[in-house]
């Protein structure tokens, strides 16, 4: 099971065409699998919304060979990013890309770490757009999958080795074989309106950005250094199901009111309203005893989602790829063996990334005035010349934040892993204990 040394290749049926997806596809074929890759939309998935590069998962990008397709986004240290106000008011921040961390983390857009996976994917990957699983059954020697072909309408039932669920927060895979999303699926009580401006917004410059925090709810404007922004509206919710039975920009413009919008509030969600592709959606985690279940496992946020809050799902998915390609290396012809010492190493990371997530959820959407006035107190006092660079100092030397930039594979799997050039030198911080 290990790289094509002679041996029987063996054959995985990846379930999702996202970043776990492609990543887990690219990784695998590298050990002599032979892959397809199956996805419920016609086509792949283009642009989308803001994601940060950390070097955690910049570390796995450069090993799985796609990191030179990548480039950082972020804007000159002469733009800023500003805490607005619904009147135009305005005053300087300090955003996460202004912190004393190395390696910087890279501003990004998921459709650049989604396009250079796709890039790379070997030509005898087969691809089917389209199709989704219906019936997943397995017993000792393989799983047989019945799939079906949504645009014909045509089922077909083929035999894997190895299937991976690389769904999302909503997994397919994970209904048909864990079980009903009930039971997995723990809400923020928090919502999100993810989507790409066409512009800067009055009153920024290109490059610059935006935060705009009231009690429960908030607007960021992510600035690029070479793309229009992108948009996070955020805000929490004391019935999620509710939050579904209306249009969601006549939602939105409901949360958002009854005050007026202002000038820059008011054309961000105007542009929401306008734009092709958008996100609207609970925040929500993924809690799992187990990520596998014989030859089924799940990847990515079908088996840990951190959410958008924690800024490391596009990181983590990479690493977990990184991982897996890794471990069943290192295990050939072990496969309960090697998902099993996958998970064990794996887990103290996503564990530590969903309760950044958490606390990601009350720094992104503060529930009240005291909260959004001390993050104010504390940004005024990054921004003094003595007592900054200790606050930021003790912020990224946190365990939290430096398991950001944990190279993951290296870290737990030295023996099997090639440390990546350019980014050897990211400290490798070990797992919590």
């Amino acid at each position: 099971m290990g790289a094509n040394n002679g041996a029987e290749r063996r054959r995985v049926l990846v379930v999702g065409m996202g970043i776990a997806g492609m990543a887990t596809a690219l990784r695998l074929h590298r050990s002599g699998w032979d892959l397809l890759i199956v996805e419920k939309a016609p086509s792949r998935r283009t642009g989308g919304y803001f994601i940060a590069g950390f070097g955690t998962g910049l570390a796995a990008a450069e090993r799985l060979g796609v990191l030179d397709h990548l480039h950082d986004r972020t804007p000159s240290r002469h733009n800023g990013q500003y805490f607005v106000d619904r009147s135009g008011k305005a005053r300087r921040g300090i955003g996460v890309f202004d912190l004393p961390v190395t390696p910087k983390p890279w501003l990004l857009l998921r459709g650049d770490v989604e396009q250079a996976l796709y890039a790379a994917l070997p030509d005898d990957v087969e691809v089917r757009y389209c199709t989704v699983p219906t019936e997943i059954e397995q017993d000792a020697g393989g799983v047989e999958v019945t799939l079906h072909d949504t645009a014909s309408d045509t089922r077909s039932t083929e035999r894997f080795d190895l299937v991976v669920g690389a769904d999302g927060l909503r997994s397919t895979v994970r209904s048909l074989v864990f079980g009903p999303h009930e039971r997995y699926l723990h809400r923020l009580d928090s919502m999100i309106g993810a989507f790409m401006l066409p512009r800067s917004p009055s009153g920024l410059a290109p490059g610059d950005g935006a935060m705009l925090f009231e009690p429960g709810r908030s607007m960021i404007v992510f600035p690029f250094a070479d793309h229009p922004p992108t948009a996070l509206l955020s805000w929490r919710s004391d019935d999620v199901d509710a939050e579904f039975t209306r249009p969601s920009a006549e939602r939105i413009r409901a949360v958002f009111g009854p005050e007026p919008f202002g000038r820059m509030l008011g054309e961000v969600i105007e542009a929401f309203e306008e734009a092709d592709t958008a996100i609207f959606d609970s925040a929500e985690q993924v809690h799992l005893d187990g990520w596998h279940r014989g030859r089924v496992v799940l990847v990515g946020d079908s088996a840990w989602c951190p959410t958008l809050y924690s800024g490391m799902g596009a990181s983590t998915a990479l690493a977990g790829a990184d991982l897996l390609g890794a471990v069943l290396d290192q295990h050939p012809g072990n496969l309960e063996g090697a998902l099993t010492d996958w998970e064990r190493k794996l887990r103290p990371y996503t564990d530590t990334y969903q309760r950044v997530g958490l606390k990601g959820r009350q720094v992104l959407t503060p529930p009240t005035h005291l909260h959004i006035a001390l993050r104010r107190t504390m940004t005024t006092l990054q921004r003094t010349p003595v007592i900054g660079p200790a606050l930021s100092r003790r912020l990224v030397n946190s365990p939290d934040f430096r398991m950001r930039n944990t190279d993951i594979t290296r870290t737990v799997q030295p023996a099997t892993s090639t440390t990546p050039t350019s980014l050897a030198s990211a400290p490798a911080t070990a797992a919590p204990r």
